[in-house]
């Protein structure tokens, strides 16, 4: 993999990042490489010229071959989903500025190290499985979405339990009666599914996971799944109170009949792996196991 063109990526309005940005900037023009800012985060640093090149965050993953991003989770699920959208493999080096940081697990000491190694060519990659999710309305497709950790179906502000018949690779599982559900990738298992009670899956595991929130009925349980399966979902009862989102970063209400099914993608996102840690290391770190 030659690395010509990188991006450069910050969560908006990250002033603690302002500095990192500057001179990683200036680091990777040092070395001859060209950089292209996300236009929001060119407003983080003085130190790059009028005429340096920008892009949107949907436009950048189509003019580079490498992503550095300084930020938490949901700002790599934002550009995950752009980089899907172009259809481009192309790696993202994640910088944790956030809270948690499952996904952005680099830290800011760690950067040049990290960045050295996927220049010369020695990094290690994570390939992480993405999720596919086509909407039908009156058997016509009517949305399509590729996200990283989940889809998520949730009950309207008024709503007390929404219904959900729940169907995999054909065949029937079960009416979920719950607050929502999950649908989650092996990667996403650590997110808002780890939340509501579901299972850690390493994300290395051909798998999926289906887990309910809050639900009705107490022996209703998260539910590992072969990451060949599709899910089927279709709302039942108040269908106009049930919203679907795609990551936690879009979503809409669904329609009476409409029908959502959820696979893995054809795609994969590679993410540069820490340096000195492994999965398990993160783990400890994140959740904080083992302390009193």
């Amino acid at each position: 993999m030659t690395i010509r063109r990188v991006g450069i990526v910050a969560k908006h309005n990250l002033v603690a990042a302002s500095e990192h940005v500057s001179r990683l900037g200036a680091w990777l023009e040092e070395r001859g490489l060209t950089v292209v800012y996300e236009r929001e985060t060119l407003a983080l640093t003085r130190s790059a010229g009028a005429r340096s090149r920008t892009a949107s965050r949907d436009e950048l993953p189509g003019e580079v071959d490498l992503i550095v991003l300084l930020g938490g989770d949901g700002t790599l699920l934002a550009v995950a989903a752009a980089i899907a959208k172009a259809c481009r493999d192309i790696p993202i080096l994640g910088v944790n500025f956030g809270s948690l940081g499952f996904l952005t697990e680099i830290r800011i000491d760690e950067l040049t190290a990290s960045l050295e190694s996927v220049l010369e060519g020695t990094a290690t990659f994570d390939a992480r499985a993405m999720l596919a999710a086509d909407v039908s309305r009156k058997d016509a497709r009517v949305d399509s979405q590729v996200v990283l950790n989940d889809v998520v179906f949730t009950k309207g502000a008024l709503s007390r339990m929404i219904e959900l018949s729940v169907s995999v690779s054909g065949g029937f599982v079960t009416c979920v009666k719950a607050d929502g559900l999950i649908v989650a990738s092996a990667t996403g298992s650590t997110a808002y599914n780890l939340a509501a009670g579901g299972p850690i899956v390493h994300p290395m595991v051909d798998a999926l996971v289906l887990t309910p929130i809050a639900p009705h009925t107490l022996t209703n349980r998260p539910v590992v799944i072969p990451g060949q399966a599709e899910v089927e979902v279709r709302p039942g009862g108040a269908a106009d109170e049930v919203f679907v989102t795609y990551d936690g970063q879009t979503g809409y209400t669904l329609h009476e009949g409409d029908v959502v099914r959820v696979r893995k993608s054809d795609l994969m996102l590679r993410l540069v792996k820490a340096p000195t840690r492994s999965y398990f290391e993160v783990l400890r770190e994140k959740l904080k196991w083992g302390e009193r």
